[in-house]
C-alpha cells in the first residue's frame, strides 16, 4: 500500500517534491512506496507533475487508486521495480485544488448552518471552478447572496484550517450525522481523518487537500445554479486571488 504523504498533516499538502522508491510496474503506470501524488477520489481531481528516475524526467499524467496509488506515465519510461525517484507536483495545480477544496467545505458548513440542514451529496473541485450539490435546497438571489456573503466574511477573518484523527463516536459526539455523511463512508472505516475550520465553521471527514488559513483562499466568486432534480441545486464557484497569500519553502518529503 502506498503511504499517502499529504495526509499526514494539513501543512504536508504544501510540499512539492519527495523521494520515493518504485514498487510495481504494469505498462505505462508505476506504483510507489510514498507519494505527494493525489489521486482522483472525493470530488477533487488528480494531480499532476514529474517523477525524476535513473533515465531522466518522466510527466505523471493521472494518479488513481487509494490502497496502491497508480501513477500513469509515457509509454516509453523505462522505470523499473526498484528504482529510486523523486516526484515533483505541478504546485499552481495542487495549490489551486487546495483552496477549492477547503471553500468547499467553508460553504458547505455554512449552507447547513444557514439553510436548515442543507446537506452537501455531491462536489467536483477543479484548479479553475468547483461546484456543490445541496439538498434539500431551493436557492432565490437572497439565499445565494447571503451564503457568498458569509463566506467571504470568513474568509476575511482568517480562521485556521486543522487536522486530526477521531473515531466514528467521536465525531458523532460532535456533529450531525447527516451534516458529516456518515451513511457514505464504509462501515469498516472506523478511524476517519477529521477537517476542521475555525471553532466549527465546518468539521467533517476528509482525506483531500486543504490550506491551513482560510485567508488563502481570496474571497468566494459565484458563477452559477442548476436544479439537478428532487430539490438539489448545484452552486457553481470560483476564487479571486488572495489578498495575502502565503510564501512556501520547496520541502522534500
Amino acid at each position: 500500500m502506498t503511504v499517502k504523504l499529504y495526509l499526514e498533516s494539513i501543512e504536508a499538502a504544501y510540499a512539492r517534491q519527495f523521494d520515493a522508491r518504485i514498487t510495481a510496474v504494469d505498462g505505462n503506470t508505476v506504483v510507489l512506496d510514498r507519494t505527494l501524488f493525489y489521486p482522483l477520489g472525493g470530488g477533487q481531481h488528480w494531480d499532476t507533475g514529474v517523477l525524476s528516475g535513473p533515465n531522466g524526467d518522466v510527466h505523471v499524467s493521472e494518479v488513481r487508486g487509494r490502497g496502491d496509488v497508480l501513477h500513469t506515465v509515457a509509454d516509453n519510461h523505462q522505470f523499473q521495480i526498484g528504482d529510486e525517484v523523486r516526484g515533483t507536483i505541478d504546485w499552481a495545480t495542487r495549490y489551486a485544488h487546495m483552496r477549492m477544496h477547503t471553500a468547499q467545505h467553508l460553504m458547505s458548513g455554512l449552507a447547513y448552518e444557514m439553510f436548515d440542514g442543507a446537506r452537501t451529496v455531491g462536489n467536483q473541485i477543479h484548479a479553475d471552478r468547483s461546484r456543490i450539490d445541496f439538498n434539500p435546497i431551493s436557492f432565490d438571489e437572497t439565499m445565494l447572496s447571503d451564503l457568498v456573503a458569509a463566506a467571504n466574511d470568513r474568509i476575511d477573518q482568517r480562521l485556521e484550517v486543522t487536522d486530526a484523527v477521531m473515531t466514528r463516536d467521536e465525531i458523532n459526539a460532535i456533529m450531525p450525522a447527516d451534516r458529516t455523511n456518515m451513511d457514505l463512508l464504509p462501515a469498516s472505516v472506523s478511524s476517519l481523518r477529521i477537517v476542521q475550520i475555525g471553532d466549527r465553521v465546518d468539521m467533517c471527514p476528509c482525506a483531500g487537500t486543504h490550506v491551513s488559513n482560510i485567508g488563502e483562499l481570496g474571497h468566494v466568486e459565484f458563477l452559477g445554479k442548476k436544479s439537478k432534480g428532487k430539490g438539489t441545486q448545484r452552486f457553481s464557484y470560483t476564487l479571486e486571488a488572495p489578498t495575502q497569500p502565503r510564501t512556501y519553502s520547496n520541502t522534500v518529503m
